[in-house]
């Protein structure tokens, strides 16, 4: 694309043009006269998650209780088929995926399981940069194991504040460590990190490791089987558009199947035996053994109408647009913008890099209000953090383009001058 990048209205509508998911872009609810940068925050709804959030509704009110096994999604194996669905977005089978919990509650329920310090190791593993609610959760199971989280979470350094290194991490592997827990992309600056290079190393030295995949599920493609590795979390609400407080997802490899869950809940029962109502727990032979209470069904539901969108699109074509409109979008920026006090803070590389530009500035959260006051959603991340995130399946490269001839005249007319350089309650 930089050979052939032109900075015009018009070379962006050609590439509109020859957007094979341009169709997708029908299937969501946009906004008229505004530009929605925030997808890797909350995406939007889309016409098919509000039907099928309909169509459950719907057999709540013909069925009631009878809903949990008629209908077009009985909901008691619900969670089961969004799995499934899923899978292929992680790169496992059907059952090591399962969508339940949230983020946090997963990530309690894997650590609880899969950490248990013996002799020398006793330490988890983790990043200097990772997003807190991780780091809260670590610190707590910490706490209930006897460990004191100052001494025995280690968080690997960043060498610039942006991005880890993975020799970094592999220097940190040492035979303390019982646990690591990292991300699959950086939520600040969207770096990669190589999963299978860490999962080999980490193996290589007798650890297990997991991955936060919040920031990377149906943004990229991923791996996780071919990878060994051990377990995954994510939520459904950022890139999968599963709306807010969507029920999360995560992955437990097969190696693992028959570990007993350390957080047990009824819904973690091999099916046929849940109603049973025994007082012996039977767990499920596959990743459902982690779910712990009932489902949100309501919360679940948007999932469905959105996961067929994925599959209709494929996420090796939403990776390709991803990059691509992405790489636009940082021509544009390093073209108009670099003598306004502008940095792009993530990866260049194609390999390191995620779903969304982050564009540094010293005046950030007041140029994000700005934005807002010209009908554009963008993302901030104190203190110093615009993040923009073109959507492959709804976001134009048009709307880049407007993007950056917004932001050149907010800079030039200092029209964000006339807020304050802080962020609000929700950021």
């Amino acid at each position: 694309m930089k050979a052939a990048f032109q900075p015009t209205q018009e070379y962006a509508q050609k590439l509109d043009k020859e957007d094979i998911l341009r169709n997708f872009r029908d299937e969501f609810y946009l906004q008229p006269d505004s530009i929605y940068m925030d997808g890797n925050s909350l995406g939007l709804l889309s016409k098919r998650a509000e039907q099928a959030l309909l169509t459950v509704l719907a057999s709540w009110k013909d069925y009631g209780i009878d809903g949990w096994t008629k209908g077009n999604h009985p909901w008691y194996f619900l969670s089961e088929k969004l799995g499934e669905m899923m899978a292929p977005l992680v790169g496992a089978s059907a059952e090591e995926v399962i969508v339940s919990g949230s983020t946090t509650v997963n990530l309690h329920q894997l650590v609880a399981t899969f950490y248990k310090p013996h002799g020398n190791r006793t330490k988890i593993l983790a990043d200097e940069l990772n997003f807190p609610t991780d780091i809260y959760a670590l610190q707590s199971q910490l706490q209930s194991r006897g460990y004191d989280p100052d001494t025995h979470l280690i968080r690997v350094k960043s060498r610039d504040g942006r991005i880890i290194e993975e020799e970094d991490i592999i220097e940190a592997m040492t035979d303390d460590i019982a646990l690591i827990i990292l991300p699959t992309v950086q939520y600040r600056s969207g770096q990669i990190l190589d999963m299978k290079r860490l999962t080999d190393e980490a193996h290589k030295r007798g650890i297990l490791i997991g991955f936060d995949a919040c920031h990377s599920i149906g943004a990229i493609p991923h791996s996780f089987s071919e990878w060994d590795v051990d377990f995954a979390y994510w939520c459904n609400y950022k890139y999968l558009n599963g709306g807010p407080g969507s029920v999360g997802g995560l992955y437990v490899n097969q190696n693992h199947f028959g570990t007993k869950p350390g957080l047990a809940g009824w819904f973690g029962s091999r099916k046929d035996k849940q109603f049973d109502l025994e007082h012996t727990f039977t767990p499920a032979e596959t990743a459902g053994a982690y779910q712990i209470g009932t489902p949100h069904v309501l919360s679940v539901a948007p999932l469905i109408g959105s996961l067929e969108i994925f599959a209709e699109a494929g996420i090796e074509n939403i990776r390709e647009k991803s990059l691509q409109i992405n790489q636009y979008f940082m021509n544009l920026i390093e073209l108009e913008l670099a003598d306004m006090g502008f940095e792009i803070g993530n990866p260049e590389e194609d390999k390191r890099r995620g779903g969304h530009v982050c564009l540094e500035h010293p005046e950030a959260a007041r140029i994000c209000k700005s934005l807002k006051e010209n009908h554009i959603i963008p993302d901030f991340r104190a203190p110093n953090i615009i993040r923009l995130a073109p959507i492959a399946l709804y976001t134009s490269y048009e709307e880049v383009w407007k993007v950056v001839q917004t932001l050149k005249v907010i800079m030039t007319e200092k029209q964000y001058e006339k807020f304050a350089n802080e962020r609000e309650v929700v950021a």
